[in-house]
């Protein structure tokens, strides 16, 4: 069980794997008034920055379930590095469909709605781990500006247009879902270059260490192709954000 090759590859060295910045996390612990003891469920944990930082800084304590052996490791390995390896546990296994056995005051998915086929699917199944009123936390991206092509749309690595919803549609949504939209915290620019950017460097280290692996080839073409695409699609288009709700 594990993520594309790719992921594990381009985003070995990131602590977030989304736009969001440290400060941004830090941004959205402040929001939500988290108190120690909270207890938070993120569904698709990646390295654990979230968990961990939180645990440190609120006293939280969580689960973070997610597929990719790498970042589990790495999750663990910051738990011990920042002393909260008691209050936060990483579990290797497929997030989707999972439903915690003991109710959290958070549950959480942070940029891998595709667990549950979208970020309606999602809200469903972090609800069957909360606490009667309890905050769910979605990571989703929206259209800064809605592209005039299909062709644009794919550029940022969506199937289609309507893959996304402008940031009215989709606090709209979250609403027709029967939801408060209680709080949300918007990445920046700052945030998606470090996010793409930082993959390019860790690629070209990893082609120089391994330029015999079968790999390499769809590396390379990742490394060549990513700085023009990223910058002319998926910074002009895409935002990201984490929208925090209440069931009503």
């Amino acid at each position: 069980m594990d993520i594309p090759r790719i992921f594990n590859i381009s985003e070995s060295a990131h602590r977030i794997h989304n736009p969001f910045t440290p400060d941004k996390f830090a941004t959205l612990g402040d929001a939500l008034r988290l108190e120690a003891g909270t207890r938070v469920l993120d569904l698709g944990s990646g390295s654990g920055e979230m968990l961990c930082t939180w645990a440190r800084d609120y006293g939280i304590t969580g689960t973070g379930i997610d597929m990719s052996p790498l970042f589990t490791a790495q999750a663990k390995l910051r738990a011990e590095e920042l002393g909260v390896a008691e209050q936060v546990t990483f579990i290797h296994d497929d997030a989707s469909g999972y439903v915690s056995e003991h109710k959290v005051d958070i549950a959480a998915c942070i940029g891998a709605t595709w667990i549950a086929g979208g970020f309606t699917g999602t809200v469903e199944l972090l609800a069957q781990s909360l606490n009667p009123g309890g905050i769910i936390l979605i990571g989703e991206p929206y259209w800064r500006q809605v592209p005039p092509t299909e062709e644009i749309a794919k550029g940022c690595h969506a199937n289609t247009i309507s893959d996304f919803l402008t940031l009215p549609e989709l606090l709209a949504t979250f609403g027709h879902m029967h939801y408060d939209v209680v709080e949300m915290v918007l990445a920046n620019q700052d945030g998606w270059d470090r996010y793409e950017a930082a993959k390019w460097l860790t690629m070209r280290r990893w082609l120089e260490a391994n330029p015999d692996d079968p790999f390499a080839d769809e590396v390379r073409a990742q490394l060549t192709s990513e700085p023009v695409r990223y910058a002319t699609y998926t910074r002009e288009y895409l935002g990201w954000g984490v929208f925090a709700l209440i069931a009503r």
